[in-house]
């Protein structure tokens, strides 16, 4: 396996890894969190362990979480599989839209009980709020490095402008911006012309590719005629013309992955590891899922190949 620095943070990481958002046994409320309604529920802590135990053994061994995935069931369950393991987890602050940075000492403690563990190994903020201030944020999270409780600090879904902020304010701790996670895709490349790639590439800081599949649009699985369960059906991106204009692109990962016996959606992964600045971290419910995301990792694209998907996906630039 490949590993490499987060970033600039001391950190090494595979160049995959699996995001467990639909992870975990929900109650309550958290039953409606998009995830679940979005992907399904949880399929159990069986297929869970398979999909964990599949991507450890292929050295898929980064798994994102989140507090407020699943209301923290996301968290316990990685908890429940991670010890004794390989395992680098990582997962995100705050645990419900209205928190302010101040919470971020207790979320942190929550975090931490539910995963089992005295540290994690990449703390990232899980998306802008006007009730939390970046750069006292930043300086909480370099306060819990300096504990030693969280080894890298990540954003996400953050605009190119505040990923600076957030830089601009750790470095004066000493530390870098280790990730940046946004939602990115051959269906989703707006990284490419918001400024977040470039800040990426400028800063140091690795791109974190979630939905690197475009919630399924790119497996090939799904057409006019066979659209996905749940809400995802009523996605714009899984209506009848919007699945016509990704037909053609449907037939190119076909005719790369072909010679490799790979799918259209390993080769849609691994079209992100080629480049070096992002790290893929796709979803897989069971151990089917899970093996069929590693196989990403056992091929390479020519360069011909990797321009030849760029031209066909260039109006979802946009």
């Amino acid at each position: 396996m490949d590993y490499q620095p987060l970033g600039r943070s001391t950190l090494l990481v595979p160049r995959l890894g699996l995001g467990a958002m639909t992870w975990g046994e929900a109650a309550g409320l958290a039953r409606l969190h998009p995830a679940k309604t979005a992907y399904g529920g949880a399929e159990g802590t069986t297929e869970e362990k398979g999909a964990f135990e599949a991507s450890i053994t292929a050295g898929v061994t980064l798994f994102d979480t989140a507090a407020m995935y699943a209301g923290g069931a996301s968290e316990r369950r990685l908890g429940e599989f991670a010890p004794g393991t390989e395992a680098i987890i990582a997962t995100k602050f705050p645990p419900r839209i209205r928190a302010t940075e101040a919470d971020l000492p207790r979320a942190l403690d929550a975090s931490l009980g539910r995963l089992g563990t005295s540290s994690v190994d990449l703390y990232q903020h899980h998306f802008p709020s006007r009730r939390v201030d970046i750069g006292r944020l930043m300086a909480l999270m370099a306060d819990e490095v300096e504990a030693g409780r969280v080894r890298a600090i990540g954003v996400s879904n953050y605009s190119a402008a505040q990923v600076r902020v957030a830089h601009a304010a750790l470095a004066e701790r000493g530390l870098p911006l280790a990730s940046v996670q946004v939602q990115y895709s051959l269906l989703h490349r707006q990284p490419e012309t918001d400024g977040v790639l470039e800040a990426c590439r400028e800063l140091g800081a690795t791109l974190i590719a979630y939905q690197p599949l475009a919630s399924g649009a790119l497996t090939g699985k799904y057409t006019r005629g066979r659209r996905p369960r749940g809400l995802r059906r009523l996605s714009p991106a899984f209506r009848r013309r919007a699945l016509e204009s990704v037909d053609p692109v449907i037939g190119l990962l076909r005719e790369i992955g072909a010679p490799r016996g790979a799918t259209p959606a390993q080769v849609a992964i691994r079209w992100l590891i080629e480049n070096p600045a992002v790290l893929p971290i796709p979803g897989a419910k069971n151990r089917h899922q899970a093996i069929s995301n590693a196989g990403a990792l056992t091929f390479s694209l020519e360069p011909a190949e990797v321009d030849a998907l760029d031209r066909a996906t260039r109006k979802w630039r946009g």
